[in-house]
């Protein structure tokens, strides 16, 4: 097994290779200085460096890590593993090779695998409830919003084993086995819980289990709303929302409801910031309008009708074409499979443009309904960073346990990655997150032997105006100050 993860691992660097434009390596640093050249009252100096690290990033998360309190998880190999992948993710075994280079940190690679099995049977409930806990500490004490969203995570392989399967994928590998992913955030995005499903799980039937999981694990009772995108919308999750006693925000299918709804909701006027609302069995329903929907509902039916006409020219479909675009709606299809673009459907979509719905439980006025339901974007960001910054897929792993793991680590990341954010914000320097994180790989350690005692001392280096920017995170009392404030 741990042969073929060192394969798998070795595939991955070939096939996405790192260290291509990537910021100048401590091994790359190393010069040859001429004695001649060395004035003598430097001399002494140099000959006494013993090595030269590029550890900014290491400096700045290890300090954000144990604020949130992972540093009470009492292993290294987790602090390793989540600062290398906010710094340079890459594969285990690349991995091990960029915390020598560039940390002076020895990590074997069986340790890592060894560590990844550990993590999946004694860690990883252990890193929940710390997130939850700073997550709580954060927002006043309570959680308030809980967002829930899933996505799909898929493999570079061919084969499915029960676990990994195919099924709709949101990455487009349709044909690569996947898992879904379910993700609970908090308000701003702060990760609280997350749970794994099998690759052809359908997403509607995630959310229940992973909510009544999180709440019993956690202890938080019933006093917070759950936000959900209308894909997760279904009469079953509904019932079983209202029996549990959940309040909800969810997107609402209008285009789905019955006549009488729908004959109500397009006879509505059309004005920006006007909301209208209904009863519908124990919730409500909202539907608001906003011309910059409209406008943006236009475009893409336009750009869909482009595509079609283009895909459909000839008048004939093909066994390619047949639903690989998401405005087929609009075609007709005749005995002898000739298509044509029905204009009639097209004006009936018209109709629609700009309209939104959403159905609650809650006593939230309309406005504030309408405000949580868009502060959906946290989760699809989150998406977006653990996808893109953080790299959580396409996986290596094959086994349950290791890609567990590995999702755990990347759910750590992510926490440390909004914590920072969080940091950055409170002193108030316009920089993003990615900003700091490429300008702390441009910040290098001196470690100097010192000739009186022969002991070894570091010494930071900040240079550069950007670097300077960013001092105050290198600066002990900082963090000392941070760690009482959030004490």
């Amino acid at each position: 097994m741990k042969r073929n993860e060192e394969q798998n691992e070795a595939k991955c660097n070939k096939k996405y290779p790192r260290f291509q434009n990537d910021e100048i390596s401590p091994l790359r640093c190393e010069m040859t200085i001429k004695e001649d050249t060395i004035d003598t009252s430097t001399a002494p100096v140099i000959s006494n460096i013993e090595g030269v690290l590029l550890n900014g990033t290491q400096l700045i998360l290890e300090k954000v890590f144990n604020l949130i309190g992972f540093g009470a998880i009492d292993d290294d190999i987790l602090k390793q593993l989540v600062i290398a992948r906010l710094s340079q993710p890459m594969s285990k075994l690349a991995t091990v090779d960029y915390l020598k280079a560039h940390f002076d940190e020895e990590v074997k690679l069986h340790k890592i695998y060894r560590y990844l099995d550990k993590l999946y049977n004694t860690q990883k409930d252990r890193v929940q409830q710390i997130s939850v806990g700073h997550t709580k500490k954060v927002l006043g004490g309570q959680v308030g919003l809980m967002f829930y969203d899933v996505t799909t995570l898929y493999f570079e392989t061919d084969y499915e084993d029960g676990f990994r399967e195919t099924g709709f994928s949101k990455d487009g590998k349709h044909s690569q086995p996947q898992l879904v992913l379910g993700l609970l955030v908090s308000r701003d995005g702060y990760p609280l819980s997350y749970s794994l499903f099998p690759g052809e799980q359908y997403e509607g039937y995630t959310m229940i289990p992973i909510v009544e999981d999180f709440v019993k694990r956690f202890d938080l009772g019933k006093d917070f709303v759950i936000v959900a995108d209308s894909g997760l919308m279904n009469k079953t999750n509904i019932g079983l929302l209202e029996s549990g006693g959940y309040q909800y925000i969810i997107g609402a299918r209008i285009k789905g409801e019955n006549e009488k709804i729908k004959e109500w909701i397009l006879g509505l006027q059309h004005q920006d910031d006007v909301f209208y609302e209904m009863p519908k069995g124990n919730a409500r329903l909202i539907i608001s309008y906003s011309a910059k929907r409209a406008k943006k509902d236009k475009y893409n039916r336009d750009r869909g009708i482009e595509r079609l006409k283009k895909t459909y020219k000839s008048g004939k479909l093909t066994k390619d074409s047949i639903n690989k675009r998401g405005y087929n709606k609009f075609l007709e299809i005749s005995q002898n499979v000739h298509v044509t673009i029905c204009q009639e459907k097209i004006i009936e979509d018209q109709r629609w443009d700009g309209l939104k719905g959403y159905l609650t439980n809650t006593e939230l006025p309309a406005q504030e309904v309408y405000f949580q339901y868009n502060s959906l974007w946290a989760i699809e960001r989150a998406y977006r960073i653990t996808k893109g910054t953080i790299e959580l897929r396409p996986m290596f792993h094959f086994s349950e346990r290791r890609i567990e793991a590995h999702i755990c680590i990347c759910f750590v990341a992510y926490k440390v990655y909004k914590e920072l954010e969080r940091i950055i914000k409170l002193t108030a320097i316009d920089l993003s997150v990615d900003k700091v994180i490429n300008i702390a790989k441009t910040v290098a350690t001196l470690k100097v032997k010192l000739p009186a005692s022969a002991t070894i001392t570091r010494k930071t280096l900040l240079l550069t105006k950007k670097q300077k920017e960013i001092a105050f995170l290198f600066d002990e009392s900082f963090w000392k100050n941070m760690e009482n404030q959030f004490g």
